[in-house]
This record gives C-alpha cells, sequence and structure tokens, in this order.
C-alpha cells in the first residue's frame, strides 16, 4: 500500500475518489477477457466470479456481523440443486435463468432463516459447531435423494441462460459477463448494507453482542438477517455456476469449499469488499493456474512433488501466517485495522507497565 500511494497521489483529483476507483476497476475487469482474447483465461475468470459471489456473501456474516459460518457451502449446493431441479429435463420443468438467479437467491435466503432461527442464539464455538454440521448434511442429503438429484451423478444437461434470443452455450465470455454484472450488484448491496443501520447494528454485534443488546438492538433477529443475506449470495453463486458448468453434483458442495471461501476473507480483509475481491482472485489463481504450474515445472526438474494435493494445507498456512503476522488483511477495512491495532497498542501499554512495576518492586 505504501507503494501505491505516490502513484495514486499524481491522478487528478477526480480520479482519486472512491466512486472514480470503482469504475476503473469495473472497466478493466470488462477488458480483461479481451486481453489476448485467450478462452482459458475467460473460463478461469467466469469461474472465480462465482467464488468472488460466494466471499462477498461470507464476508457479510462473518466480516460484518462477526458470526463464524464453517458451513457456507451448504447455501451454495442449495442455489446450485434450486437452478438444476427447476431448469433440466429431469423434472420437465423449464423456467428462464434470469427468473431463477432471484428464485435460487430467494431459496437460500429460506434456508438460511431456517438455519439462524434455532441456532443463533449460540455463539462462538457452539455456533461454528452447528454450521459445520449443516455443512455437512446439506451435500449427504442431496447424494441420498437419489430420486431427485441424481444421487453421486447428480443433475446435468441444465438449461443455458438465453439473454434477447442469444444462448450463451459454451462460451465462457457471456457467461464471464454475467457473472461480472451480478458482482457489481452484490458489491453495491454489500457496501450499502454495510454503511445502514442494519449494518452497524452488525458490526455492533461483531464487538460486543452483550452492550449491542443493552443498547436497544434485537440481536437474533439481527443475527438472522446476516444469515439470510449472505445466503442469498451463495443462492447467486450457485445459480450462476450451474449454468456455466451445466452439471451440479454433491462433491462440488463439500466442506473444502467452506474453507477455501473463507481463506479469501482471511488473505483480503474481512468487513472489507475491495479486499475480499482481491483475496478471492489471489486464492481462484493459486488454484487454476499457480499451484498445477509450479507442479509441472518440478516435475519437469526431477522432484516428485504434488502441490495441488497439498493444497489444503497450503490455505492453512495461509490462513495461520495471515492470522499471526496479519490479521487485518492484505487490503483491511479502516475501521478493522483500527481495532486490531488499538488491541495491540492495548497489551504493548499494558506488558509495559508490568515490566516497569517489576523493576520498582525489585
Amino acid at each position: 500500500m505504501r507503494l501505491i500511494a505516490p502513484l495514486t497521489a499524481r491522478l487528478p483529483p477526480a480520479l482519486r475518489t472512491p466512486r472514480a476507483g470503482t469504475a476503473l476497476a469495473f472497466a478493466a475487469a470488462l477488458a480483461l477477457p479481451f486481453i489476448g482474447r485467450n478462452g482459458a483465461f475467460t473460463n478461469f475468470l467466469a469461474d472465480a466470479g462465482a467464488f468472488v459471489l460466494l466471499a462477498l456473501g461470507l464476508n457479510i456474516v462473518v466480516g460484518f456481523a462477526g458470526l463464524l459460518d464453517l458451513g457456507y457451502a451448504a447455501f451454495f449446493a442449495i442455489g446450485s440443486y434450486s437452478y438444476a431441479m427447476l431448469a433440466s429435463p429431469q423434472f420437465g420443468i423449464h423456467l428462464p435463468f434470469w427468473v431463477l438467479l432471484f428464485v435460487a437467491s430467494a431459496i437460500a435466503a429460506i434456508f438460511g432463516i431456517l438455519l439462524g432461527a434455532p441456532t443463533l442464539r449460540l455463539r462462538g464455538d457452539y455456533l461454528a459447531i452447528v454450521t459445520l454440521g449443516f455443512g455437512e448434511i446439506v451435500p449427504q442429503t442431496f447424494l441420498n435423494l437419489s430420486q431427485w438429484t441424481g444421487g453421486p451423478n447428480g443433475i446435468g444437461s441444465l438449461d443455458q441462460p438465453v439473454l434477447f434470443g442469444y444462448r450463451f452455450g459454451f462460451n465462457p465470455l457471456p457467461y464471464y459477463l454475467m457473472v461480472l454484472g451480478l458482482i457489481a450488484l452484490a458489491a453495491w448491496l454489500a457496501n450499502n448494507l454495510r454503511t445502514s443501520r442494519l449494518g452497524r447494528a452488525w458490526m455492533a454485534i461483531r464487538e460486543d453482542e452483550l452492550a449491542a443488546a443493552h443498547m436497544g438492538i434485537n440481536t437474533t433477529s439481527t443475527k438472522l438477517a446476516a444469515f439470510a443475506m449472505g445466503a442469498s449470495f451463495s443462492g447467486l453463486a450457485g445459480c450462476a455456476l450451474a449454468s456455466k458448468l451445466q452439471l451440479v453434483s454433491p462433491d462440488q458442495f463439500m466442506f473444502n469449499v467452506s474453507v477455501f471461501v473463507l481463506a479469501m476473507l482471511v488473505l483480503g480483509g474481512m468487513g472489507n469488499i475491495p479486499g475480499v475481491i482481491v483475496g478471492s482472485l489471489i486464492l481462484s489463481a493459486l488454484e487454476r493456474f499457480i499451484l498445477p504450474q509450479t507442479t509441472n515445472f518440478m516435475h519437469n526438474v526431477g522432484l516428485n512433488v504434488d502441490l495441488t494435493n497439498s493444497r489444503f494445507l497450503i490455505y492453512g498456512v495461509i490462513l495461520v501466517t495471515m492470522m499471526l503476522f496479519r490479521p487485518e488483511g492484505l487490503i483491511p477495512s479502516r475501521q478493522r485495522k483500527a481495532e486490531l491495532h488499538a488491541g495491540q497498542a492495548d497489551r504493548r501499554a499494558a506488558a509495559a507497565e508490568g515490566e516497569l512495576l517489576t523493576e520498582v518492586i525489585h
């Protein structure tokens, strides 16, 4: 960030505003697929965009409200299967994709409410364990309901999106542009929620739930709103990715997906929307390009090392390293950074006072 500051200082004042920065970032994202016209790269961007949507939704739950959700992939599965059941030959139902986007989002939000209503009175580790259980139950349920979900084979031959008569087909470019539009919508909603009365209530609960309750905040309903909003974003991502892959199966929604998305938040900066997007793109690139290419390089030089099989170990190392040395993330929000560094300053002051007292006594 210190290296970027001198560069941004040279920009005209009109380009230093947050809105101008957002517009420039969006324009760059629009231009990316047309640089080199690489279909594989565009395909990667479309897949990574779905995980950006997931991370933006989990950021509401974890980053804004401070609720540790270890089963977030369950809502991803619910959104994907909602689209698959309502847009496939298996059931003979072929609703338009653009309608199903919001239907899948609403269904995921309803399940977020159903999960949250009995469990959000729990706190800390207990809540994390319950969400972890939910994240394990949902894929197993879809696996066992084979007469409806196809079991381990999943549901295939899903309907492709059509816009003004143009069928997306198997070209990754329209899917990327569609996902980019959804990311812009989700980021706009998340930013407005963050600055709203509800967003301030989430942050109050994150900092001290007991104090928030004494200030008149209904903590249960406020946390329930966070779960519902986060789940709705996950439903959007599930619908978008299912339409692109033309297939949904239970093995796409295991526990590792929840950990992967949580790692994106920790890496980028919990509570900060640009940080979450950057963290999502970094880890997506790490999984899709960096680890496979590094593995190939090692094999070429005679080292029998497969980093792709150790990717979850690598994500765990990234999580632990970030929490130890930069807990606010790569691009932290100002509030989160101030909170963490204020706590560190208090601990240093307390340690200094303790050392001084020890010296006086001796």
